[in-house]
Order: structure tokens, then sequence, then C-alpha cells
């Protein structure tokens, strides 16, 4: 079956008539000289489009980052404009032109990061309890953080603007999915921070929790304790971040002090951690792995292999899978129920990797909120 085209084709006859010839062609020179102009432009009307998401979920979130504040720390005056100061704060990461001692600096400067936040809410609101405290600490970095990644898109998109580089467009247009991902799951976490709900980063301090009931908790370092227990035969450290409130701890810390300070002998390190999972993966699957399984800048991972390396103590690895939205949202039923299944991962490798009599260290990674111990 053909079709015939309503003012037929060149050379047929049928464009004779000059308004035929102009119907035809000006399109085909329309796009050949104006081209990437209205590439250009439908680029600019896409990727305003998503600035715009971004703008409202950063409005949105510090919108309900000022009323937690207001409401559950009860600030004496206005924090209206301490906060939006706060959320210009930047850190400095020190030089590498010279690596040498660079995670201690790395460590110092992300400690004082740290404590200046804390000290920023505990001035904001004085009569706060810890739990209070640390969410609201939770809820500034998500605000942080979707202000600085609107303000890094809003500044390529006004330069691709500005110059009519369809290379700049072109670049923002195809991360911006993943931007907006990003964002969306920042954004989204900032209901589970306010009702301090256990997230899927959690998983990890979860377990070692369970291998804590009803054992001595002691603090170890910064937000972070430490227990013992016997377990089949053998003598187990535990370590997780201190809950219920929302925090991450200093496990690689805790480790050096526990084998350097307090002279453990482990023979072995075992490490629980939520893992981003690859799409067409299946959330709450295990894995297990070599290595320190942590996240974060490196500075704990860096000091957990130190203390393994130069002790020669294996490093095993149980990882829960999650996307980067699961793993910041509150606790899906699918990551909860894998606490079981993750105990019995670890009763195996403390069967087959060491033997009755030696001590086996196991920490749990990962954001403790709404997970005691």
């Amino acid at each position: 079956m053909f079709i015939i085209p309503l003012f037929g084709l060149p050379g047929d006859g049928s464009l004779e008539n000059p308004i035929m010839y102009i119907i035809f062609y000006a399109p085909i020179l329309l796009f050949f000289f104006y081209g990437q102009k209205i590439q250009s432009w439908m680029m600019l009307s896409e990727v305003s489009r998503s600035l715009n998401r971004l703008k409202n979920m950063k409005e949105k979130t510090r919108k309900e980052t000022l009323e937690y504040i207001k409401n559950v720390l009860k600030p004496e005056g206005d924090p209206t404009e301490r906060i939006d100061q706060f959320l210009e704060y930047f850190t400095i990461m020190p030089v590498e032109t010279d690596p040498s001692g660079i995670m201690g600096k790395i460590e110092h400067i992300m400690v004082t990061r740290d404590e200046r936040v804390r000290e920023e809410v505990r001035a904001i609101g004085p009569k706060a309890d810890p739990v209070q405290v640390s969410t609201a600490e939770n809820l500034l970095e998500i605000t942080t953080t979707l202000n600085l990644i609107y303000k890094i898109v809003r500044h390529f998109y006004l330069m691709g603007k500005r110059t009519s580089s369809i290379y700049v467009l072109a670049q923002l247009q195809m991360l911006m999915p993943l931007i907006l991902q990003e964002a969306e799951a920042l954004s989204s976490a900032v209901d589970a921070f306010k009702r301090q709900q256990p997230i899927g980063d959690g998983i990890g301090a979860m377990v070692a929790a369970k291998f804590m009931l009803n054992t001595e908790k002691k603090t170890i370092a910064r937000d972070t304790v430490y227990s013992q227990t016997d377990y089949n035969g053998r003598t187990l450290y535990l370590v997780k971040a201190e809950g219920p409130g929302g925090n991450v701890g200093q496990p690689g810390v805790a480790l050096e002090r526990l084998v350097n300070d307090l002279g453990v002998k482990a023979n072995t390190i075992i490490m629980i951690d939520a893992a981003l999972k690859l799409e067409g993966e299946k959330t709450g699957e295990i894995a297990e792995g070599i290595g320190a399984a942590i996240g974060g800048i490196g500075v704990d991972r860096f000091q957990i292999e130190e203390v393994a390396t130069k002790n020669k103590i294996p490093l095993y690895a149980v990882v829960i899978k999650q996307s980067i939205v699961e793993a910041i949202s509150v606790m899906r039923k699918e990551i909860a129920e894998t606490t079981d299944r993750v105990v019995k991962r670890i009763d195996r490798i403390i069967e087959e990797k060491t033997k009755k009599g030696d001590t086996v260290i196991l920490v749990g990674v990962g954001n403790t909120f709404g997970v005691g111990q």
C-alpha cells in the first residue's frame, strides 16, 4: 500500500506552484539553519522544569526543617536567619598534593565540621535531648545538600543559557534524571528522620544490636558503643553507632582502640552494612565479600584496613542490597526481614573461618535512627 503525499513529490510536476515549494522546503531550511538553536531551546525548557522541581524540593525541606526546630527544639528567638546562614556553610578538604598523612587531616576536618554542626544545633535549642539534636543535625544536612545541588544545577543552566552552549546543556540534560533521583531520595528522607524511624541504611546497626541484647554497652568513640559476649565458644566484640539517635559513629576509631589500646587479639573482623544495589537486583539481597564494608569519605575504611593489615586480621563483609532511595527512607519490610538471614550468614562465617577460643569483632555499620542497642 502506497501513501500519496498531499502535495506530491519534487520533480513530478506537482510543485510547480511557488507556494508548494515554500511549504515543502521551508521546514528543511529552518532546521538546517536554526536546528541547533531549536534543540538548545528544547534542552533549556526541559532542564528549566527539572530545576524548578529541585527548587521546590529545596524549599520544602527547608520549611520542614524550620518547623521541626521551632516546634521541637523550641528556640528562644526566631532561628530562620541562623538556619539560612547555616545552609551556606562549606568544608574545605585538605590539600592532596602531598598524600602523606592525608587521612589524619581529613579526619580532623570532618570531626571539626560535625562538632560545629552539633554546637550550632545546641545553641539554637539548648534544652533539646541528644536524639532531638541528632534529628535536627540530619535534617540540616539534607537541607544543606539539596541547597548545594540546586545551586550547582542552576549555575550550569544559567551558564549554558548565557553562552548558548549546546554541549553544556546536553550534559546537564543527560545528568538530570540521576540528579533528580538523588534529590528525591533526600527529600523523601525528611519524614523518616522527623519521626525518628529506622532507615534502610541502619540494617547493619540493627544486626549488631540483635547480638548486643542483654550485654553491657560501653562508649569507645564519639557516638560509638561496644560490648562483649560469648558466642558459640568464641569471644565476640560488637561495635555500632550509639542509637536511637541518627548517628553513624566512628567505627574506625573504635576498632583502633579495641585492638591497639584495649589489647583485643582479634582473629577475624566481620562487617555488616547496606550496599547500593544494581538495577535489576532485588531489594534485600544478601551478598558476602572481603574487605571493609563501609561508605563515607574513606577515613573509617582507611583506619579499619590499617588495623587489619598491621595485625594480619582477615576482613569479611556481609552487605544487604538496596537502592539509594531505600537507604535513606523508612526501612522497608524486605530489608528489615533480612536480619535473621544475615545472622545465619554470620553464624556460618564464624563457624567456618574461626575455631573455638578465637576472638571475633563484629561491626554493624550504618545510621542508627530508631535503632537502639
